[in-house]
């Protein structure tokens, strides 16, 4: 059996779909399966210890003429199934054209009228992500929740082990969307509060390094390390490990630390946990400000400002409540 799992959203929504990944080769283990995810998240399998392949799509580069040869790509590649967990018409599209006799996704997909198989994906009810994408092979499997998985290799642990010789904690302060982004001064506010005990190090890429930088230079303290770019993702999660604590915003390195079950503590600013995309780690712990806001959540993914122009749903936690998380 030939099999194609699609993602081909941002990092965080790529982890969680490993709990497919997870589930089929249980079930399948003899089947290939192949994954398709955009330019950019591909390292996120490096040396993957059971996916067949994986298929890139560049979107920043000529984004018609590529999705056009990669639709051609999996056409010609003859899936027996074609699972898609991408909600947007550009996958649907490589749905619709890939000549799989199973083709199934989510019902909002404004391709999902060639699905052979189609799920309502509902924000709200109760269930995590994982829950709601292994919703789509539970007939080809059974309706277990499944957890995502990532491998790091030996060579990122050894990527890593000049920095665990000593306890240590990991901050990923960055997020694409300010309202998810707990201030630059509350995370200067907690490394400072936290005193020398731990060494910091500071996660994110190459975008977030002025970020990282900032925080670093305004704590004054040689515990703190600026890695931001400097580690791929699977040297990040070998890192998350080994930490004694994690802190995130809800955004990718959240997800990060699930799939390889890391501590870590999930600051939720103007969104919920309850919207199904919380950490799922054995040791994980969500913050929130403990005022009741008429205004949170705002949205769902975030917004570049704060609405009200308050932002009292990051400014109101209480730097208290995060290292609490370190007891």
């Amino acid at each position: 059996m030939k099999i194609l799992l699609i993602q081909t959203a941002f990092i965080g929504d790529v982890v969680l779909a490993t709990s497919v990944l997870e589930k089929l080769h249980k079930f399948y283990p003899q089947a290939d399966i192949d994954a398709l995810v955009r330019k950019g998240n591909e390292s996120l399998f490096t040396s993957h210890p059971f996916l067949h392949k994986v298929l890139v799509w560049d979107k920043q580069n000529s984004k018609l003429s590529n999705l056009l040869k990669i639709a051609k790509q999996v056409r010609s590649a003859k899936y027996d199934v074609v699972i898609n967990l991408h909600r947007f018409a550009s996958s649907g599209l490589i749905v619709f054209l890939s000549g799989a006799k199973e083709r199934i996704g989510f019902d909002k997909n404004p391709f999902s009228f060639c699905y052979t198989k189609k799920v309502k994906h509902i924000i709200g009810n109760g269930k995590h992500e994982v829950e709601r994408n292994g919703e789509l092979i539970a007939y080809l499997t059974d309706n277990s929740k499944e957890m995502p998985r990532l491998y790091p290799q030996p060579s990122d642990e050894d990527a890593v082990k000049l920095y665990t010789g000593s306890p240590f904690i990991c901050i990923a302060p960055s997020s694409v969307w300010f309202t998810k982004q707990f201030p630059a001064h509350k995370w200067i506010e907690f490394i400072k509060s936290i005193g020398n005990k731990y060494s910091v190090y500071l996660l994110g890429a190459v975008s977030d390094n002025a970020l990282c930088e900032q925080i670093k230079l305004a704590t004054a303290s040689n515990k703190v390390t600026n890695l931001a770019g400097k580690l791929s993702f699977l040297q990040s999660a070998a890192l998350m490990q080994h930490a004694a604590m994690n802190y995130v915003n809800d955004s990718a390195p959240m997800h990060l630390a699930s799939a390889v079950n890391a501590p870590v503590t999930a600051i939720f600013c103007s969104t919920i946990p309850a919207f199904g995309f919380g950490p799922l780690s054995q040791r994980s712990f969500v913050v929130e400000t403990a005022e009741k806001l008429s205004c949170k959540p705002c949205s769902l993914h975030g917004l570049k400002a704060c609405p009200l122009g308050h932002f009292k749903c990051a400014e109101t936690i209480a730097v208290t409540q995060l290292v609490d998380k370190l007891a």
